[in-house]
């Protein structure tokens, strides 16, 4: 099979010759084994069996997809977003609204004369389309890219004491996430569309269930639809413990969720499976904090494959992925044995980087010859 035909099959829980698999590594973890393999940049994912391509398009390729070589180094975004580097990512040193008077929060205008560079990231992505399953992530689509401009504390504020600017902001924002959406499905061959609104933090949501319903929901359900009415599936990404909004996700039609953070309450992937397995396909709940970076590779295999087992129970519904990035200290032996229980050998990881090795040793002497 063909990752795009993989995860297709596994979405719709049709056999599939293995699991699909979407990781998503700390930069320092790719450096280092792009390093190991003797690869290229950028070709990890190639080398990994990775099936899943996509690229940020929303505020998050300001934090993750904008990358400087020192630290303290800095660049403000096109929503006024000042981020500075801290250690390997980025964050944020000022948001533009943070201190402003109520008629700049009401006049305030979201990047629609920068769509078109946004989308740009996408581009690299359109000469894999027939093999790839090809991702669009528009995340962070509303409280949390409220966050990002106001200030949380701010936002969280509003959210309290200031509800009709709070409903103006969430809104104004959702107007442009429909606008970003819309336009990067008229322009892309895609086979999903990512969402996602970090609400919830490792112990319960930010905001009461209640809150979120009146607030969030209806503009998050808008961005959905144009998902599905372009054909595709919706993924929504959010940390923490989401558990009491989950049966909303449903009803508004996200098909897969990630990450799957089991360590939170209510996220365990046992329970998340037999309540939402019939209607949800899920994405994650490879533990990052204790299996991948300190147990041993027997270990690591042994649980990989129950968790593939528990989530593929009724036939599919599942991407094999971490609950995190996969950290620095993770050792390699235990990415190889992750790999290993998806059906993919050390052998197979290690011909791969070899031909990469090759093409890229022949593509430089042509370049000489020329």
């Amino acid at each position: 099979m063909t990752a795009k035909e993989r995860v297709h099959a596994a979405l719709r829980r049709e056999p599939v010759d293995r699991i699909p698999i979407f990781m998503w590594y700390h930069p320092v973890t790719v450096r280092r084994l792009e390093g190991d393999l003797g690869i290229p940049p950028g070709r990890l994912s190639e080398v990994l069996s990775d099936d899943v391509r996509q690229a940020w398009v929303g505020n998050n390729h300001a934090m993750e997809g904008i990358t400087h070589e020192r630290e303290g180094e800095s660049h403000t975004d096109c929503w006024g977003i000042e981020w500075v580097k801290v250690g390997p990512f980025n964050q944020i040193r000022r948001s533009p609204l943070e201190v402003a008077d109520e008629a700049s929060l009401r006049g305030y205008e979201y990047p629609y004369a920068c769509v078109a560079e946004l989308l740009s990231a996408m581009e690299p992505l359109s000469p894999l389309t027939r093999d790839y399953f090809i991702g669009c992530d528009i995340s962070p689509c509303l409280f949390e890219m409220v966050c990002r401009v106001r200030g949380m504390e701010q936002a969280i504020l509003d959210l309290a004491a200031r509800r009709d600017l709070a409903a103006t902001m969430l809104s104004e924002t959702a107007a442009f996430q429909r606008h970003l959406a819309a336009e990067a499905c008229s322009r892309f061959a895609l086979d999903w569309l990512w969402t996602g609104d970090d609400v919830a933090g490792q112990q319960a949501m930010l905001m009461h269930p209640r809150v979120w319903r009146e607030m969030v929901r209806p503009h998050l359900e808008s961005i959905v639809q144009i998902g599905k009415r372009n054909g595709l599936w919706v993924a929504y990404h959010c940390c923490g413990a989401l558990l009491p909004i989950i049966p909303d996700l449903v009803e508004i039609g996200v098909d897969v969720l990630n990450p799957i953070q089991s360590n939170c309450p209510g996220m365990d992937a046992a329970r998340l499976k037999a309540e939402f397995g019939a209607h949800l396909s899920f994405m994650g709940g490879v533990d990052t904090q204790h299996l991948l970076p300190h147990a041993s590779a027997s270990d690591v295999f042994r649980e990989t494959r129950r968790l593939i087992e528990l989530m593929t129970c009724d036939g599919g519904g599942y991407i094999l992925a971490a609950s995190h990035t996969v950290p620095p200290e993770t050792p390699r032996e235990n990415i190889f044995a992750l790999y290993r229980a998806a059906g993919v050998s050390e052998e197979e990881i290690l011909d791969r980087a070899a031909d990469v090795r090759e093409r890229e040793r022949k593509s430089a002497g042509e370049s000489m010859e020329t």
